[in-house]
């Protein structure tokens, strides 16, 4: 194994997932938990548009950082949408947000840099960093995990700092006067700011902000987002990054060398997606809030510590033992699959990961087997 991989430790994660196949195939009622995915059909007018795109013959190489067509429609979209003041010279579009985080990483953290993540945070962030060679800084959220002290882990040595709103693990969408903290710090200490926007749509409370619209941050802010959860789009891996021209010149030579270009036909879609009937969007948050709901008021009624979920489809709770071992005995005994807590970052060991996307029945099963499995 290369030096730089040396570091990254396998995931809990895949050995719950490959723990839950098993048993599926063994014919038990698995309810997954653990999919970070929207369990919604992506909607017909974006796949029309995909098999339209096939049908035309544009199912050759594209510009390596997105058709311009795209390119257009998403620094439209920025700046009618968030504020920032993008042009198609400071997008490049990415196979998934995924791609566009490491990508991102990779053109601006340097061996020894250090990185700001907020503790927890989303689970490949981390393994981006020690790939790259910088260091991960974990921060601990505040109570109420709206807040955090970034200031005090800034050395003269830190890069970068990485922020997620709506948060994956969390579901907390962090308010303005955090993201103002957060410009500041960067502004005073000359640092880069990484937002991944990617649940941005997905809002129950409070508001969306992108931070790369406040004063003097868009040249200092890397803007990730795509199409992955606001349109159920996973599979189809088209995502995208904003930034200042250099940051994506660089992104782009990384991108020609690796993967060129986002699938053809899948772009054109995203063309629809972005500026077709946003009515799909609509109804897939008010259906997530009301899984959200039914959720709580279980979690609620069974008196278990979560943190409070406004946006995405994550709810994060204290289980009171090691997240690991609660979350195997949880699957050999109640056939219920979540995330271990370990996943997300270094303090929250004795929690798990619940998602709630996934139906209102397959809800209410879990809770009863969550019921039954704390009785024993």
């Amino acid at each position: 194994m290369v030096d730089r991989l040396s570091k990254i430790k396998p995931s809990a994660t895949l050995r719950i997932s490959a723990i839950a196949k098993e048993l599926a195939k063994q014919g038990k009622p698995v309810i997954n938990m653990s999919v970070g995915e929207p369990d919604f059909v992506t909607p017909k007018h974006i796949v029309e548009a995909a098999i339209k795109a096939l049908n035309e013959g544009k199912v050759f190489y594209t510009p390596t950082r997105g058709i311009p067509e795209l390119l257009d429609a998403i620094a439209e979209k920025l700046r009618n949408e968030n504020g920032i003041p993008a042009k198609p010279e400071n997008v490049i579009v990415t196979p998934g947000a995924k791609y566009a985080i490491f990508e991102a990483i990779m053109a601006t953290v340097e061996r020894g840099d250090e990185v700001i993540l907020l503790d927890p945070s989303w689970v490949s962030y981390e393994p981006c960093i020690l790939m790259a060679e910088g260091k991960p800084v974990w921060v601990p959220h505040a109570e109420g995990f709206e807040d955090a002290p970034i200031e005090d882990y800034v050395t003269p040595k830190t890069k970068m700092i990485v922020i997620n709103t709506p948060s994956n693990p969390l579901g907390v969408v962090y308010p303005k006067e955090f993201l103002k903290k957060v410009r500041d710090i960067a502004i005073d200490h000359d640092l880069l700011v990484l937002s991944d926007e990617i649940y941005e749509k997905i809002v129950f409370e409070g508001e969306h902000v992108s931070i790369a619209s406040f004063d003097d941050m868009f040249e200092r802010t890397i803007t990730i987002n795509g199409f992955s959860k606001a349109y159920s789009m996973t599979g189809w891996r088209l995502g995208y990054a904003v930034a200042n021209e250099e940051i994506i010149k660089d992104m782009n030579k990384i991108q020609s060398h690796s993967v060129s270009h986002p699938t053809s036909f899948v772009q054109y879609a995203g063309v629809v997606a972005l500026k077709g009937d946003q009515s799909f969007v609509e109804e897939m948050v008010k259906e997530f809030k009301a899984r959200r709901d039914l959720l709580v008021k279980g979690l609620d009624e069974l008196g278990i510590n979560y943190a409070p979920p406004k946006g995405a489809f994550y709810l994060f709770m204290d289980v009171g033992m090691d997240g690991v071992k609660f979350s195997e005995d949880l699957l050999k005994k109640e056939f219920v699959a979540v995330t271990p807590g370990e996943s997300f970052g270094v303090n929250y060991k004795n929690w798990v990961r619940v998602s709630y996307a996934t139906s209102r029945s397959n809800i209410e099963e879990f809770l009863r087997r969550l019921e039954r499995f704390m009785n024993l």
